[in-house]
């Protein structure tokens, strides 16, 4: 059977959010009508609309003509989903609005995805995914992908798109599975802004400690003086080797860590009084020795000697920087069956991403091509027809209240996994409702103590949960987790393969104890095959798949002759490519949530009981890079940044004011209009010049518009330009400066006045600080916003919950078995 079989989804988005939300849907099963405007949706000049529309039907309709809008709202009248990605207001005005077509179909789940929300004072503001990350601080984040870092770099990977998208499903399976129980649908809503938190893994809570503690703790820049300042950059290791290939090392713990050094032939540093503390230096000077002496290690051999010696060190791993679909190739993709190929008849011979999740009881549908453009017209006119829309005379039924709980109340997941590309799945998942018991080793994940001040790096992936010590290496630590593991619905474990079996904690051993459960396997590269035992990290994934390259080709030089010098300034603009905004912890994150929610929906419908589910870190990243993820004869370019890094072209780009830079986002002939309108004079020339006449003509004089453009931003400062620009309903804001969380955190943050930000007692020690709310709300159903919880903390409640008295738990306690707070 198939997760979604029997779901009717109306798909009136065309942008990339809402595209590849029901691209999920549709391969998992569900009937997806994609609706275009005439002349087909502009998604179809994209290299990625085989993959975003496969599956799909299409109908073409003018959603200002009432005959064609009958004809929508008839096609909603019996979906069980609708997704739209208007601007807040428009689908109102079109009569297929909320209140509009839940009138009709009380059964409806609606989505909404936008920039910034339907609420708050940046709901107009136009949500192009460039607009969203200069509003958050996001280019400014980046400066160091530039040359001397002393301004906002443009990113090409879509960093808030993706994660935006899967939070989308998220919501409208939650409000699927809810229906279940109730009979009702409701709204759900995402936003850009909030989807691109996810990958955020500790930053906000060092600014609230250096905010709570002022004197006692700081922010500290990840590099002074161009030398690296903390020792996770000499953990995750950048160095090119002797034959011009850039390595991406990852060995974030200590045993990884001293495995690589001795790989290295360098462990003898660990006895030397000169290097205590290894990596965590003291002093600018030996952190810049230090470095020079990886750097040049590295350099003394070649890549394949280096993949030699690395074969020999299971502990020890490094990936090169990968370009475009070259992760297609990758051996760990072909081996876990992710990679799928389509015979196009008009593209030919397609390789593009599989489905995001293997489900061993509902498979993803056997895929197919993307429609031909209107392809399923006659057949969608007939079933509308067959489903005629109320008269608009007919009074609105009433629309059901608010439920007072949330969505997931009564599912329980129990993790098994650590740091955060697995866990903050089940963070979300939390957010939606579901109990989570966190079972972790008796010292606690080692995410907690990333950082030198204790629990900081872990609080937002341990939101939520409740966090059970207990040794999974005894037998009475497993037999108190089998117990817990019994009652649950889930269990989320990302393990490097091998260890869940060597544990006990295996699919096998859990299902023999409750067959009913789903299983989730969320490593980073998969449960067995070539990479499936190495260590895995976000930086090594986005190496691995490509992000960094993503962001500039250019960041990558392959010249075997350059500098240490040139090597260290190289090392830098890599490391920032690759983690100093997006990574694929956040993406794959998001990923395994969904896959998730898929797949307790299908159990809640009864298609299927427990199952095993599988996501990687590797192939999250592959659809979070869709726009490059293909290989087809003929295939498009994708748009890239420029050399400079400034933005796509003139009208999506990154300008100069004399007190800052702005970003400015037109990409319509109607915001063309209006940003010549609010130009003023300027706007006459630039109206009047034949070089820009038309869409076409501006691109092909794209050089001259920027340079124009750029002269007239250098006479008015930044803030001048973004109230006189919004206010005349063109796109263009300041780049806002880092660091990106300051933009939500802060009081009077644009995160704060959109609501975004909740106050609580959210941890044990730091007690009252505030917390990101849900990522997703919903018109009916209630979110949560848990506290984090100390290692141990909850080991005793849950296991009286779990029928143990006081005298079992004291004795296990005594034991080791597990740890009580």
């Amino acid at each position: 059977m198939r997760a979604l079989g029997g779901l009717k989804v109306v798909d009136f988005s065309n942008v990339r959010t809402g595209s590849q939300a029901s691209q999920v849907l549709a391969d998992f099963g569900a009937d997806v009508i994609h609706v275009e405007p005439p002349g087909g949706s502009p998604l179809r000049g994209e290299p990625a609309w085989p993959l975003w529309a496969r599956g799909k039907r299409s109908i073409a309709l003018n959603l200002k003509d009432s005959d064609d809008q009958k004809v929508a709202i008839s096609l909603c009248a019996d979906a069980d989903v609708v997704i739209e990605t208007f601007r807040p207001g428009v689908a109102d005005r079109l009569g297929l609005g909320w209140r509009d077509l839940s009138a009709i179909n009380p059964r409806l789940v609606y989505c909404s995805i936008s920039g910034f929300g339907s609420s708050g004072p940046l709901k107009y503001l136009q949500g192009y995914e460039g607009v969203v990350m200069a509003k958050f601080g996001w280019f400014w984040a980046m400066a160091d992908m530039v040359q001397g870092g002393g301004r906002p770099a443009f990113l090409t990977t879509s960093y808030a798109c993706y994660p935006t998208s899967m939070i989308a499903v998220q919501g409208m399976m939650a409000a699927l599975y809810e229906r279940e129980s109730s009979g009702v649908g409701q709204k759900v809503e995402a936003s850009l802004a909030q989807g691109q938190t996810v990958y955020d893994t500790m930053n906000w809570f060092c600014r609230i400690m250096a905010q709570k503690y002022e004197g006692g703790f700081r922010q500290t820049a990840r590099i002074e003086n161009g030398v690296p300042v903390g020792g996770l950059f000499f953990r995750l290791l950048i160095a090119m080797t002797k034959d011009g290939q850039w390595l991406q090392f990852s060995q974030t713990v200590d045993k990884l860590f001293r495995a690589m050094m001795t790989m290295f032939e360098l462990d003898w540093m660990f006895d030397d009084p000169k290097w205590a503390g290894l990596p965590d230096l003291d002093t600018h000077e030996l952190r810049r020795e230090f470095w020079e002496i990886l750097l040049n290690k590295v350099r003394s051999k070649t890549a394949a000697e280096w993949s030699a010696l690395i074969a020999d060190h299971p502990n020890v791993w490094a990936e090169p920087f990968r370009k475009g679909s070259e992760l297609l190739d990758h051996l760990q993709m072909i081996h876990n069956g992710m990679v799928a190929e389509l015979d196009d008849p008009c593209l030919g011979r397609i390789r593009m991403p599989g489905p995001i999740a293997h489900m061993s009881a509902t498979p993803a549908t056997v895929l197919r091509v993307a429609p031909g453009f209107d392809e399923h017209d006659a057949d969608l006119r007939a079933e509308a027809a067959r489903s005629p829309a109320p008269h608009s005379s007919q009074p609105l039924k009433a629309v059901a209240g608010p439920s007072r709980t949330p969505p997931l109340q009564g599912v329980t997941i129990v993790e098994l996994g650590t740091y955060y590309a697995g866990p903050y799945a089940a963070t979300l998942l939390s957010e939606l409702g579901a109990r989570v018991i966190k079972l972790e080793e008796l010292t606690g994940d080692p995410h907690r103590n990333m950082l030198p001040f204790p629990e900081l790096a872990g609080i937002k992936v341990l939101q939520g949960k409740e966090c059970v010590a207990v040794d999974l290496g005894s037998e009475a630590g497993r037999s108190v987790a089998y117990d817990i593991i019994k009652r649950a619905d889930v269990v989320l474990q990302s393990f490097r393969a091998g260890v869940a079996k060597r544990l006990k904690v295996d699919e096998a051993s859990l299902r023999a104890i409750n067959p009913d459960l789903i299983y989730h396997s969320a490593p980073g590269y998969g449960d067995g095959g070539p990479c499936g035992n190495r260590p895995a990290f976000a930086p090594t994934i986005a190496a691995a798949g490509g992000t960094v390259a993503r962001n500039g080709a250019g960041l990558i030089p392959d010249d075997p002759s350059l500098s240490l010098q040139e090597v260290k300034e190289a090392s830098i603009r890599l490391s920032s490519a690759s983690v100093g905004g997006g990574n694929p912890d956040g993406l794959s994150a998001a990923t395994a949530a969904t896959a998730i929610m898929i797949a307790l929906y299908a159990r809640k419908r009864g298609a299927a009981g427990g199952q095993h589910v599988l996501t990687t870190m590797l192939s999250s990243t592959a659809h979070a890079l869709a726009e490059v993820m293909l290989d087809y004869e003929n295939m498009p370019p994708a748009s890239r940044a420029d050399s400079d890094m400034y933005g796509f072209n003139a009208l999506y780009r990154i300008y100069e004011t004399p007190d800052n830079w702005v970003f400015l986002a037109v990409c319509s002939d109607r915001d063309w209009s209006r940003l010549t309108d609010a130009l003023g004079e300027d706007g006459t020339r630039l109206h009047a010049d034949m070089r820009f006449g038309s869409a076409a003509m501006r691109a092909h004089n794209d050089r001259a518009l920027a340079e124009t453009l750029a002269a007239i931003f250098k006479r008015r400062t930044a803030d001048e330009w973004e109230s006189h620009m919004v206010e005349r309903g063109v796109a263009c804001v300041v780049c806002a400066p880092a660091p990106i969380e300051q933009h939500y955190l802060d009081p009077g943050s644009p995160g704060r006045r959109q609501g975004y930000v909740v106050e609580g007692s959210f941890h044990p020690v730091l007690d009252e600080i505030p917390r990101l709310r849900s990522l997703i709300s919903f018109s009916r159903s209630e979110t949560c916003a848990g506290p984090a919880g100390l290692v141990g903390q909850h080991t005793r409640q849950v296991l009286r919950d779990h029928g143990y008295d006081e005298h079992r738990i004291d004795a296990l306690a005594m034991d080791r078995a597990i740890m009580t707070l």
